[in-house]
């Protein structure tokens, strides 16, 4: 909370900030604060005077110090949080990995820092759909500025980017999924700050080679089986996640190392395919651990809406409330971090999880017990806060009939 302090002007946004544990929403926040209502907690996620961006630079910060990593992976990646209606800023129809489907959708992109300590959210951008950039009411009504313009996913990605590197931070590689992987555009602006990359493609993609222009999937077969080998891609729950990998060398009169990474599964033969850069030829072994990085932006997603409430976001200002949230699930992997690596557990225990970190704190630390008082207020005011809207929408729809 020092960290973050100064960029909130008054006393009692800062007091109010640091009483914030992410929950559904205000309601269940401020009752968990001790606030009699959900007023103040509201204000500052809405009408307060701060920046959250500044505070987001800060999360940055922290994340970079405390888990710093030279040979760190920014990873981007975007999700979707299925909203009912049509208010809540950027939602639209759209296909969500979340869903598995097209929903009533909110998505962000969100940038990882990975490293071997850990890992945590350093940034995010509203995607915010073409159907609301043309409308400017609609974007005002919202909260968002009237000159807001559109901007695809791997727009926003080299956007996060370029601001994270002109921090002052450094990065060796990034990592994300075809959708960024198939933008020129995003590859050309790495390609640029001399950062390497390793991005997922379609099996349609093509690449040059020595011998002339290919898709993926036919360079694919024509790799002998003497050119395969078996890496590991990183650990996951249920150990090495072991993949057969294969690299071509493509052609390119640019400076730097650019080559097509194929990645087959051992069971299914099924193939997935990467466009790579670095500024110097690395080893492939390098090229498997930066692809496996990706996945350290699902697992964010998992954790970050399950112990920070990333998704659950109910109020005007989107941005202060996933930068809060980014916040307090940096504080987990730093805590996490730190517990690894100066505590050695016995074989018979894993070490601490982020889950078992935040129980353990709110069980020892953080748990404040109300009198049953606050309690039972709290069920009147819910239970009059419903029934002013049940009365409202009732006669809402009588005029509309």
């Amino acid at each position: 909370m020092s960290r973050i302090a100064g960029r909130f002007t008054r006393v009692d946004s800062r007091r109010r900030a640091r009483k914030l544990v992410p929950r559904k929403n205000c309601w269940t926040i401020a009752e968990w604060a001790g606030d009699r209502t959900p007023d103040g907690m509201q204000h500052l996620l809405g009408r307060a005077k701060w920046d959250a961006d500044q505070v987001r630079d800060e999360v940055g910060d922290y994340v970079v110090e405390h888990l710093h990593d030279d040979e760190a992976v920014l990873v981007v990646d975007e999700t979707g949080d299925v909203k009912k209606g049509i208010d809540t800023v950027g939602v639209q129809r759209q296909y969500t990995g979340t869903a598995g489907r097209i929903e009533n959708a909110q998505v962000a992109v969100y940038l990882v820092y990975a490293g071997r300590r850990g890992h945590a959210a350093v940034d995010r951008e509203l995607y915010v759909p073409r159907s609301w950039t043309s409308d400017p009411d609609r974007c005002r009504a919202a909260g968002l500025g009237d000159n807001t313009e559109f901007a695809t996913k791997p727009e926003l990605a080299a956007r996060m980017v370029t601001r994270f590197l002109d921090a002052g931070h450094r990065a060796a590689w990034v990592a994300g999924d075809e959708v960024y992987g198939g933008n020129p555009r995003l590859r050309t602006a790495l390609e640029e700050r001399g950062t390497g990359y390793v991005l997922a493609v379609a099996c349609s993609h093509e690449v040059t080679t020595g011998a002339g222009r290919f898709r993926a999937d036919m360079l694919a077969r024509k790799v002998p089986k003497r050119a395969w080998q078996k890496l590991s891609a990183g650990a996951g729950a249920k150990g090495h996640r072991f993949y057969d990998w294969a690299v071509i060398d493509l052609t390119d009169p640019r400076p730097g190392s650019r080559q097509l990474l194929i990645r087959r599964n051992r069971s299914t033969g099924e193939r997935a395919y990467y466009r790579c850069y670095s500024p110097v030829a690395v080893p492939l072994t390098t090229l498997v651990r930066v692809a496996g990085s990706r996945w350290r932006v699902e697992e964010f997603f998992h954790s970050g809406k399950g112990l920070a409430a990333l998704d659950e976001h109910q109020v005007p200002s989107w941005s202060r409330w996933v930068t809060l949230a980014m916040l307090a699930h940096a504080f987990f992997a730093v805590l996490r971090a730190n517990e690894h690596e100066g505590h050695p557990w016995p074989d018979e225990l894993i070490p601490l999880t982020c889950d078992e970190i935040q129980r353990l704190l709110i069980t020892l630390v953080n748990r404040t017990v109300f009198d049953p008082v606050h309690r039972l207020r709290w069920s009147v005011w819910r239970r009059r806060h419903q029934a002013r809207s049940q009365t409202s929408h009732y006669r809402r729809q009588a005029a509309q009939a």
